[in-house]
């Protein structure tokens, strides 16, 4: 069993893992040639899957294992973030998997570089006054230092892991683009500590306090609200963008856009958000929705995908070197409960391209709540 890679985008990696990190501790890590998934499953809360295309971190991968070259690790989020960040101003760095006192770790190696000063413990001039010549190849330059850090983890033979799978969610009713996630989760934050102070008085029980509701409709609004017994709380945003559905990855093309539930709730609403038509809602738990929201530190523009009363999808995208946007972090939020882990019957593969960057997210109904998370370096064809 072998795994080596040289990283080539750590800034990203970083950000991911901390994102992961707030979600759960422990992440369960799959490793192939083709891509790396993460999944944090925990005993009650949110879940997430995470993919991660080579590209979209690793510069070269090589994976070797008796299961089809398929490696399952269960890796400690805090360790591995912190071991990313020392890496960040790294000039080279390369993550394996190895042993120490036959215990499975990974190895990660950073290779930085830092330039001679005045304070260097060699002469860097002739200035000593002993009138010796300075040999200028000895003393100076720049100073090379390797630190490899090691991250304890477990080897998860394959039939640990084969009962698990994804989630998947039907079409979504409403998709909108987003303000910035920071600037959501600060009023998400105040609406649930003013519940949860709410819940002192006692008039409701804590779980419907905290619980938020996120509404959108196709003329551009937004919503976040919280209510209890003694409170009713709103924020509405207008004038924000629904982007267009790319006919070439809708089925049925241009008629496949007319039937679609998107085209149908345009026909609801209006533009100002004082109608009661056209919404469709998301109701989560204040708390859980925080910790969704800080994948808003990847920065870049976030569009929504509303599956009303089921499950939300959001498609934050990553904005390249140059600006434009290159990959694309797919976050689901399902909230529809279900007692099986089966899809139901009229649940089924969700599909959504726009006329811009896109992904596609499949998650499946659960008792708790499911995060998907696609992350590509190439941008997808639209």
């Amino acid at each position: 069993m072998r795994f080596k890679a040289s990283i080539q985008n750590i800034t990203t990696f970083t950000k991911l893992t901390a994102s992961l990190n707030s979600l759960g501790p422990l992440a369960w890590v799959k490793l192939s040639e083709e891509q790396v998934c993460f999944t944090i499953i925990p005993e009650q809360g949110t879940q997430v899957w995470a993919v991660l295309s080579i590209d979209a971190i690793f510069e070269t991968i090589s994976v070797q294992s008796a299961a089809n070259n398929v490696i399952n690790l269960e890796v400690p989020l805090a360790s591995l973030n912190r071991a990313l960040k020392s890496a960040v101003n790294a000039t080279s760095a390369q993550i394996r998997l190895t042993k120490k006192d036959n215990l499975p770790m990974l190895a990660l190696t950073i290779v930085t570089t830092t330039s001679s000063n005045t304070y260097s413990a060699f002469p860097t001039s002739n200035n000593d006054g002993f009138g010796t010549a300075f040999d200028s190849d000895f003393g100076g330059g720049n100073r090379e230092t390797i630190v490899t850090q090691e991250i304890p983890v477990r080897v998860l033979a394959p039939d640990t892991v084969a009962h698990l799978h994804e989630p998947a969610c039907r079409e979504p009713d409403v998709h909108i683009i987003l303000p910035p996630l920071m600037q959501l989760k600060s009023i998400s934050d105040r609406f649930t500590k003013l519940a949860l102070a709410d819940t002192k008085t006692g008039s409701t029980t804590t779980s419907a306090r905290t619980r938020l509701e996120i509404a959108a409709n196709m003329h551009g609004c937004l919503k976040m609200s919280i209510r209890s017994d003694a409170m009713n709380i709103s924020s509405i945003w207008t004038d924000l963008n629904n982007p267009e559905l790319d006919p070439g990855h809708v089925a049925g093309g241009e008629n496949g856009i007319a039937e679609h539930p998107s085209t149908r709730m345009k026909q609801l609403g209006s533009a100002d958000g004082r109608s009661d038509e056209g919404w469709a809602v998301a109701r989560i738990d204040g708390r859980d929705w925080g910790k969704v929201m800080s994948v808003g530190r990847l920065g870049g523009r976030v569009i929504a995908c509303f599956c009303h009363e089921h499950a939300l999808i959001l498609y934050v995208y990553l904005p390249n070197d140059n600006g434009e946007d290159e990959s694309v972090l797919t976050v689901g939020y399902s909230f529809a409960y279900s007692t099986s882990l089966a899809p139901t019957a009229h649940s089924h593969e969700l599909r959504v391209s726009f006329q811009s960057p896109s992904s596609t997210t499949t998650p499946r109904r659960k008792k708790d709540p499911v995060i998907r998370i696609l992350l590509r370096k190439s941008k997808p064809h639209c």
